[in-house]
């Protein structure tokens, strides 16, 4: 297969994740009382799947042909 049809599989897919990831029942866990490193648990849990879906769309686009 083309590397670009591969790439766009893996970024539709990374896509779908972050879809699935700030739906509603997953950030409703998160929204309690509670910190960590002094941030509020629900911030913590959004920024980190942020920067997340950023590294696996960055890893998805500058992996190298095997």
């Amino acid at each position: 297969m083309k590397r670009s049809i591969i790439t766009g599989q893996r970024l539709a897919a990374v896509f779908l994740l972050g879809f699935v990831l700030f739906n509603y029942p997953l950030i409703a866990l998160f929204n309690k009382p509670g910190e960590i490193f002094d941030i509020p648990l629900l911030y913590f849990y959004l920024f980190g799947v942020w920067a997340l879906l950023i590294a696996l769309m960055a890893w998805a686009i500058e992996r190298r042909k095997e």
